[in-house]
């Protein structure tokens, strides 16, 4: 999908199972500003699963996160 301003993107992921697929959103959601996936889709007779999320490269988070404050 092509976006038309320079520093955002859109990621598509494709994983083995959910858990897989939600880890990998949630490592990028962690590092920049993302609007996460509302749901996971399966194909039909295909394998794994599939999800969309938009990433905003412009607004690196904060490094520290809650946990590690």
């Amino acid at each position: 999908m092509h976006v038309s301003r320079p520093g955002l993107i859109v990621v598509d992921v494709a994983a083995n199972d959910e858990e897989t697929a939600l880890a990998f959103q949630q490592a990028v959601a962690a590092r920049w500003a993302t609007a996460v996936a509302d749901r996971i889709t399966r194909e039909p007779g295909q394998p794994g699963v599939r999800l969309r999320c938009y990433v905003d490269l412009r607004q690196a988070l904060d490094a520290q996160t809650p946990e590690t404050q």
